[in-house]
């Protein structure tokens, strides 16, 4: 069965930080990408972070630089490792495989979500 299981997702104060954890499905090897993206109540969903079969990565610029983005291909399992947390990234993270993985719109297969809030 294809999937894609998120956690890691808590509640923390700025300038914390946080891992989350995709566990992905031997079908997800066969994406071009994986990527995370989030989603604030009220807000769209907006792509994070993205890294493809090369690991490549793209950052949006609101994570460049605190948030990284990397993949255990052997354990077929994504990360995103977020630093230096802010209240601005509290949200819905959500991890995703597809052929473009820096929009929606090229996304293949979803998570269900975890919960990330960030307390000033």
């Amino acid at each position: 069965q294809v999937q894609l299981v998120e956690s890691g997702g808590d509640s923390v104060t700025a300038g914390g930080s946080l891992r989350l954890s995709c566990a992905a499905s031997a079908a997800s090897r066969y994406a071009t990408c994986m990527g995370w993206f989030r989603q604030a109540p009220g807000k769209e969903r907006e792509a994070v972070a993205s890294i493809d079969r090369a690991d490549k990565t793209t950052y949006s610029e609101s994570v460049k630089g605190r948030f990284t983005i990397s993949k255990e291909d052997n354990k077929d399992t994504l990360y995103l490792q977020m630093d230096s947390l802010k209240p601005e990234d509290t949200a819905s993270y959500y991890c995703a495989d597809g052929w473009v993985c820096t929009t929606s719109t090229g996304i293949g297969r979803w998570g269900q979500g975890t919960q990330v809030t960030v307390s000033s």
